[in-house]
């Protein structure tokens, strides 16, 4: 597995350990495309904050069927753990992203493990919210951008979750955030979630609004934010990345703000 991990200065020669924001990407992407497309570097910088951002699936195992469409298979291992053969063997990127990376980071980079946020973009958004909901004692904040919001009820998701874990519906819940939100809740700090209103995929594919239904009956506190005009597209995350930066900065560096506790550290 690769992984891109970015340090901010505050952290030279392992002085300091930092927060750390754990980036999920979405179909087709590899651990580049946020550290390439996404400009965050200048802010978590700033900020002081360590990025990692780990590939959407295994690469190179040459299983049958796993290139034969974007939405299933290489590049899209959807952050769960496959029990259906012959993913089970290899596709296991929910315990990957959990448990295994977050070991390796914290046993070579100077991180704190016990300031974690994470985000994502459409399948990574839907992974950050899963995963967040499912360990809120990892993760203290969550933000997502244009998440699979629901992927019981869309296509996408429905075929991934049939592949990975077969075809009893009921073993998809704990990979849905809508399920979730309703069973777990969230008493973390709001969720953050950007949407864009051009978004070709919003209705069909992400259903946040069945999202917003389960907050609001929960009373989950979430700030949705559509965004005039704005696609799916790493244009999209370019323009509000700084925003959730310093909203998980907000939540991750405790006592002080984002900026202060930057300019102290350094």
């Amino acid at each position: 597995m690769r992984f891109g991990v970015f340090m901010p200065p505050q952290a030279a020669a392992g002085a300091v350990s930092v927060p750390v924001l754990y980036w999920l990407s979405g179909l087709t992407c590899t651990e580049e495309n946020f550290v390439i497309k996404a400009g965050a570097q200048r802010v978590a910088a700033e900020l002081g904050i360590a990025i990692v951002t780990p590939d959407t699936s295994p690469r190179g195992l040459d299983l049958a069927g796993e290139t034969d469409s974007y939405d299933f298979g290489t590049g899209a291992g959807f952050y769960v753990d496959a029990t259906q053969e012959p993913w089970s063997r290899n596709y296991h990127m929910y315990s990957y992203v959990t448990q295994e990376l977050p070991c390796l980071i914290a046993a070579n980079f100077s991180v704190d493990p016990a300031r974690v946020g994470i985000f994502g973009h459409s399948m990574g958004g839907h992974g950050a919210l899963t995963l967040a909901l499912r360990s809120p004692h990892i993760y203290k904040s969550v933000s997502a951008f244009a998440p699979i919001s629901s992927p019981m009820r869309c296509p996408w998701g429905e075929k991934a979750l049939t592949g990975y874990l077969g075809p009893d519906r009921e073993a998809w819940r704990d990979y849905d955030a809508t399920e979730l939100i309703k069973v777990r809740g969230w008493t973390g700090p709001p969720l953050l979630i950007d949407q864009g209103s051009s978004d070709q995929f919003l209705e069909e594919q992400l259903k946040l609004e069945l999202l917003l239904e389960a907050c609001e009956s929960a009373g989950v506190a979430i700030d949705l934010r559509m965004q005039e005009g704005y696609d799916h597209s790493y244009f999209f995350i370019a323009s509000f990345v700084e925003d959730h930066l310093r909203f998980h900065a907000r939540n991750l560096i405790k006592g002080k703000s984002a900026l202060n506790a930057a300019t102290s550290a350094a």
